[in-house]
């Protein structure tokens, strides 16, 4: 990053670590929680944002805030794959392809199906079953992400949404998965245009 941007290693004031693994870079001046970070760089962004839904590979977290994007109230899913990317990335590897091709697949659905599991273990075979019977992939796909997003909002219901909504991590990139939230929400969700360096951004604002 150093040598890309030009920039001379004495020129950084601070670092600062976040996300899991902000522990393992003993470099680095100070830590600060992910769910802090993603609550400022998002009110950065978007600074009218009440609610912040992160999606990411390994967890999932709903993020109440005060204007100035002070936090007032979470809830985590850390516990296992439901309600994570990485539920998306094991659906790509069942329906044979890439995981950034989900989202797109998804939009060229015929009609509504419902997916009952969200234990990647049960929803695998779920997956296998519907395909077997010829249901389309981009049925399934479309499937797939509005029972993610029903699995979340089971979650937000915890300490309740309030609009306008943000939605950040990488899963933000994938449309099929704003769609769903779109429609779950009847509003359309805000999203930054990098969707997952917004935790790396209020780290430095931090």
């Amino acid at each position: 990053m150093l040598a890309k941007h030009q920039i001379n290693k004495a020129e950084i004031r601070r670092i600062i670590s976040t996300g899991y693994g902000r522990y393992s870079y003993p470099k680095a001046n100070q830590s600060s929680s992910e769910i802090i970070c993603h609550a400022r760089g998002l009110s950065y962004f978007y600074p009218e944002a009440k609610t912040i839904i992160d999606i990411g590979g390994q967890d999932t977290k709903i993020i109440k805030v005060y204007p100035g994007g002070k936090v007032s109230d979470f809830v985590m899913n850390d516990k296992c794959a439901a309600g994570t990317g990485r539920f998306l990335e094991k659906v790509a590897e069942i329906l044979q392809i890439k995981p950034d091709a989900l989202g797109p697949l998804a939009q060229n659905h015929t009609h509504s199906i419902d997916i009952s599991s969200t234990c990647v273990v049960f929803m695998e075979s779920e997956i296998i079953s519907l395909i077997s019977s010829g249901e389309s992939k981009a049925n399934i796909a479309h499937a797939v992400h509005h029972s993610l997003v029903h699995s979340v909002m089971g979650m937000g219901s915890k300490i309740g949404i309030e609009y306008p909504v943000a939605f950040v991590g990488g899963v933000a990139r994938n449309q099929g998965m704003v769609q769903a939230l779109n429609e779950y929400l009847e509003t359309e969700v805000f999203v930054p245009e990098i969707p997952e360096i917004t935790g790396a951004l209020g780290a430095a604002i931090d």
